[in-house]
This record gives C-alpha cells, structure tokens and sequence, in this order.
C-alpha cells in the first residue's frame, strides 16, 4: 500500500484527486498509477482504470484473474466494473468513501447479482494515511 500511497500524493502534487493503486502478480509490482483525469482530460483516467490498463498491456491479455489490486480509495461504481470485467482476483483498497464508493457504499456493486465475477476484498489498509491525503487535499482546495 505504501506504493499505492507513494502515487497518491503524486496525483495531489499535480492537482489530481489523491488516488494512488497498483496492480501485483506473484508479489510483483506490474503496474502503477495515480489518478489522473485533469491531466489527461478523460473522465475514465482514474488510478484503477489506468493501472488495469497498464497491466493488461504488460501481460498482453485481459483477464487478470491471477493478479491483485492495490487502491487507496474504495473504488467507484466504474472502477468496480472494471475490476469484475478484468477478473481482478484480490482487492485492497484504504480509505472507505461514503460519497462515491461502490463496494461497501452506493451500489455495492459486487453483491449485485448481475455482477459476473467478485475479487476478495480487504478494506481499510493504510485507511489513515489514504484518508489523511484525501482530507488535506480538499481542505487546501477549499481554502
């Protein structure tokens, strides 16, 4: 999580969402992203998208039913998509978010029976730290 964290507070210092995730296979890191919609102007650019891309490319496929993702935010409804579509095994993600998260809040997209494929999940890892980021982001936005 610490490398998920380590692109978060990328993301922030380029004016991003602080949102960092990593995917693993095999105890590697493969891939790694940070949010990064203003950036890139895609609405889609967040950090899970982007490092199950990137992941995907490296590997050459895209089921990557033997590999984990690492988030620092609980993931949002099309996040969570992706991940199934993916065929993400494991899921860690730090901070819970009661406003757009889609897998302990809203939707809870993986208890959905249309919901073709569910990852473990292992909330709250490094939930502090995530929410910390994330807390002092919005507070300096707001002034």
């Amino acid at each position: 999580m610490r490398l998920a964290l380590a692109a978060a507070r990328a993301a922030a210092q380029a004016g991003e969402v602080p949102v960092g995730a990593l995917v693993v296979r095999d105890g590697e890191v493969i891939a790694t992203a940070a949010n990064a919609p203003r950036a890139l102007n895609d609405p889609t650019a967040h950090a899970e998208i982007r490092a199950i891309r990137a992941a995907a490319a490296t590997l050459g496929r895209d089921r990557l039913e033997d590999c984990d993702l690492w988030v620092t935010l609980e993931p949002c409804a099309m996040c969570a998509g992706a991940i199934a579509h993916a065929r993400i095994a494991r899921l860690y993600y730090g901070a819970s978010d009661p406003k757009g998260g889609a897998v302990e809040h809203g939707p809870r997209f993986f208890t959905q029976p249309t919901c073709h494929h569910r990852p473990e999940i292992y909330p709250g890892i490094g939930e502090r730290q995530a929410a910390d980021l994330l807390r002092d982001f919005f507070r300096e936005r707001r002034g």
